[in-house]
């Protein structure tokens, strides 16, 4: 029988190699996503050249200002946006997007969504 983190662990495994093809294919970065029990963290990584171009967490001062706490959807939501005028800033506008384990809903849904409405493309 497999073992819930052993799936995560698998999931974790496609989702990032899969993202990580794509994005050297196309030529355009991944935003990849980490969530903690209480913030959550993105960043654009352009695997072609091996660093990172913006990030933004519900931990930045720009961020925390507008928010009462840092782990609800809502947080998720204002850092997406955050992180899409960074890469406004960085040129950036089509991205790859990584979920690591995650399943693509609640706090990860909004985090997209909110980089959606801030003009990234994926």
């Amino acid at each position: 029988m497999i073992r819930k983190t052993e799936r995560a662990a698998r999931r974790k495994l496609r989702v990032h190699h899969k993202g990580k093809k794509l994005a050297i294919k196309i030529q355009a970065p991944r935003l990849v996503v980490f969530r903690s029990n209480f913030h959550i963290y993105a960043q654009l990584i352009d695997d072609a050249r091996g660093f990172t171009l913006c990030s933004a967490s519900s931990l930045d001062n720009d961020v925390r200002v507008k928010l009462k706490k840092g782990w609800n959807i809502e947080a998720a939501e204002t850092v997406g946006q955050a992180l899409a005028e960074k890469a406004a800033k960085s040129g950036v506008k089509k991205v790859v997007f990584d979920r690591g384990a995650y399943l693509y809903h609640g706090r990860i849904k909004a985090l997209a969504m909110g980089a959606r409405a801030g003009g990234l493309e994926f």
